[in-house]
Parts: C-alpha cells; structure tokens; sequence
C-alpha cells in the first residue's frame, strides 16, 4: 500500500457506528433508485436522522425522505446537530465538503462506496475527525448490526 494513501481504520467504523445517530448526507437524491436515497432510507429505518443536502432540491423547497432539505452543509448545521457527514459525489468534489465539515468542527466524514480522496481525508484525520472512505455506510451498519 501507498504510504500516503488513507485507510479506514476499522476502529473509526465502529465508533461511526456505535456513536453517530445523525448524519447529513451531501449528494442525497430525491430518486429512489439512487444510491443515496436507497442507503439513507436504510438509515432512517435503523432510527438514524437524516438530514439531505442538495442545493437543487433546496431551492425547490421540496422534501426528500420527509426532511427539509438544505443548500449546504453550513446551512443545515445552523439548523441540525449533525454526528456525522455522509458524501455522495464525485470523489473531485470531496475536498470542499471536507474543508466545510472541518471548518464546523463537526466529528466525522464518510465517502461512500466508489468515492475516495486521500488528500481531503488526511485533512479530516489531522482536524481529528473520524474517516472512512471507499465504503458503504448501509452495507457496513447491517453487517455491524447483524
């Protein structure tokens, strides 16, 4: 393995697991075939707080899985406490959502399933945030769970 390259550490699972029950999830699609939607519906019947954000759909001022949905990270924790921020976008567009969620000093990131960015997250590490990326938050709490 690539030295600079960033791992998840397992022990960064598991405490996303035991300890987030929030998590605004960046990239949700109000299309119920998408990946976002699918995971984030899974969480929200787990008991999990999901909270969109999507600036498109937060212009319209549409709802996706029945919560308002916001234009931004900043704007929805003005609004929510958020555990945990859960990305669905291209793994280029990783870097600012990262900086955003450092910059509110929130405690951990997520990059789905597909989506990674090593320099965004050793950013995340070193801010002391738990990161994991690469996988699939759904996938990881039913295997966790079962």
């Amino acid at each position: 393995m690539n030295p600079a390259s960033a791992s998840t550490p397992p022990d960064d699972i598991v405490r996303i697991l035991a300890t987030c029950r929030t998590v605004a999830v960046v990239g949700l699609s109000p299309k119920p075939e998408r990946d976002s939607f699918r995971v984030s519906r899974y969480m929200q019947s787990q008991g999990w707080r999901v909270i969109p954000v999507n600036p498109v759909v937060a212009a319209s001022g549409a709802h996706i899985l029945g919560e308002v949905v916001y234009a931004t990270l900043t704007d929805a924790a003005q609004a929510e406490k958020i555990d945990l921020v859960d990305v669905f976008r291209n793994s280029d567009d990783v870097p600012p959502v990262v900086d955003e969620a450092i910059g509110l000093s929130l405690s951990a990131v997520w990059l789905q399933l597909g989506i990674s960015n090593d320099a965004a997250i050793n950013r995340a590490r070193a801010a002391g945030m738990l990161t994991v990326q690469n996988r699939c938050l759904m996938v990881d709490h039913a295997r966790m769970s079962g």
